[in-house]
């Protein structure tokens, strides 16, 4: 007999105001709608929470440009992406060190299924649509 899995929800780890407020500034700065907002940034904060469970585990995970966008946007947010961090990274801030370029390496899709391992749902299309331009996380580090 299957047990049944619990898959985590992005939303749990966001207060509900600032979910609604990312919303709206990914949809007043990018060519999203609510619908695709609601997407992306779910699955950029399933990366983050992901990112701060692993850290530390040299696993080299990076996103691509499009779940990035909503990473960035967030980051930018400074006063409640740095409450965010505090609440889910033990006090500290899971800083963002990217590379200039980007790798061809697999990251993308490997991230994918790191994340998918760690009980996130994975909405695929939006892995798959920067699977071959990979992300440009700093080889040998723990960066996001």
């Amino acid at each position: 007999m299957a047990t049944a899995v619990q898959i985590r929800d992005p939303k749990t780890f966001v207060d509900p105001a600032v979910w609604d407020r990312e919303i709206a500034l990914l949809v007043r700065d990018n060519p999203f709608d609510v619908v695709m907002a609601e997407r992306l940034f779910g699955q950029a904060i399933a990366y983050l929470i992901t990112a701060m469970e692993k850290w530390g585990q040299g696993l080299e995970i990076g996103c691509g440009a499009l779940v990035d966008t909503d990473v960035h946007a967030f980051i930018l947010d400074t006063i409640n992406y740095r409450a965010f961090c505090a609440r889910h990274f033990n006090g500290g801030f899971l800083e963002h060190v990217p590379e200039i370029d980007r790798k061809a390496d697999g990251t993308v899709m490997r991230t994918a299924q790191i994340i998918a391992g760690n009980g996130f749902a994975i909405d695929l299309p939006l892995w798959e649509a920067d699977a071959a331009k990979c992300s440009p996380c700093t080889p040998g580090s723990n960066c996001h």
